[in-house]
């Protein structure tokens, strides 16, 4: 056998093995959409099979007993507002750091590096937003989330940013622009790439986090979507049909923004890699 046909069976081998690794997840995420359409009593076998009699009228019921509208609104804005406020923030940081190449430029990058092992310290950052005086409030989840992802935009950003030669720079500061400028005129068009995929990441992290609202957020009110399936099993842990609903209903903002956009993910980690 050709050295060819033994690379080719090991990629079918490969692949015919991923192809059943996926099979953890779609199972369950099969009988969760199909559970979410039956009955109370049909729902307690979880089984992989299609339902007797669809029950539409299950999101009916999870959307209005449930809140959602509010939950997904609150969802918006604390991810639209985080992702916003983490893009500005990490490429303007990562910018001077990358083009600065001083010691304490260094030791800043090295900074922003060990967030990416450092875990957060609820108990701390708790105190900490308490004595800024906005404990409770979506801007304190907000600000807390745009900086718990700052430490791998920066990563991303400046392993781009670096690829973009200093004479552009160089030249923009002949003409008498400054720092501001150049970075709002000449180094924002070319990350697009990198922003597209940072808001993605972001998006997703974020969304579908329950632990930050659950611990800053102290009015339901103002839970978002994957913390409102906390509440709602609390008031039909029973009905496992209405939570699945709930729960398909939760995920498929996220399922929808990956789906169309894994491609931003993907070309912007490899510019960010191959460049860096």
């Amino acid at each position: 056998m050709s050295y060819t046909r033994k690379m080719a069976w090991r990629n079918y081998l490969v692949e015919g093995f991923l192809i059943l690794a996926s099979l953890i997840i779609i199972l369950p995420m099969l009988i969760m959409i199909f559970g979410s359409f039956m009955d109370s009593v049909q729902v307690m076998k979880f089984s992989l099979r299609l339902p007797t009699e669809w029950h539409f009228s299950n999101y009916v019921t999870v959307f209005r007993e449930g809140g959602l509208a509010r939950a997904f609104w609150n969802g918006i804005l604390i991810t639209g507002v985080s992702c916003t406020l983490n893009i500005f923030t990490s490429s303007a940081a990562a910018f001077i750091l990358t083009r600065r190449e001083t010691k304490v430029s260094n030791f800043l990058y090295m900074f922003f590096f060990m967030g990416l092992i450092a875990p957060m310290s609820t108990i701390t950052t708790i105190r900490v937003v308490q004595w800024l005086g906005f404990y409770g409030s979506i801007s304190s989840v907000i600000l807390i989330y745009a900086s718990l992802n700052t430490a791998f935009s920066v990563f991303l950003y400046s392993g781009f940013i670096r690829s973009i030669p200093k004479s552009l720079d160089e030249v923009a500061f002949l003409e008498g622009a400054g720092t501001v400028t150049v970075f709002l005129r000449i180094i924002t068009p070319l990350i697009l790439p990198v922003n597209a995929t940072v808001a993605i990441m972001v998006f997703m992290s974020v969304w579908n986090d329950i632990t930050i609202p659950l611990y800053f957020l102290t009015d339901s009110s103002d839970w978002t979507m994957p913390l409102s399936v906390y509440n709602f099993y609390g008031k039909f842990s029973r009905d496992w049909n209405l939570i699945f609903a709930d729960l398909v209903l939760t995920s498929l903002p996220v399922f929808i923004l990956y789906l169309f956009c894994q491609k931003y993910i993907v070309s912007g980690l490899t510019a960010g890699a191959v460049k860096g």
